[in-house]
């Protein structure tokens, strides 16, 4: 059993579903980050928390992306 807030495996967070969930702001992708933690909108320069396996996608939820995170997802 895995501790409630482990990062999610991408095989846990269907692709399929990855692939439905858009941007509530922007309406576009969402690319998966390295550590899987959270869901990354490059378009509105935010960050959507993973918690539990589930997508946090309220935009009082999401953080913003720094300068030099944005640098590292070009």
């Amino acid at each position: 059993m895995t501790a409630p807030d482990a990062p999610v495996s991408r095989e846990t967070l269907d692709r399929k579903v990855l692939e439905l969930l858009v941007c509530p702001m922007t309406k576009t992708e969402l690319v998966l980050s390295d550590d899987r933690n959270e869901l990354i909108s490059r378009a509105a320069r935010l960050a959507y928390p993973i918690r539990k396996g589930v997508p946090l996608m309220c935009l009082s939820e999401s953080r913003s992306l720094t300068e030099e995170e944005l640098e590292r997802l070009r």
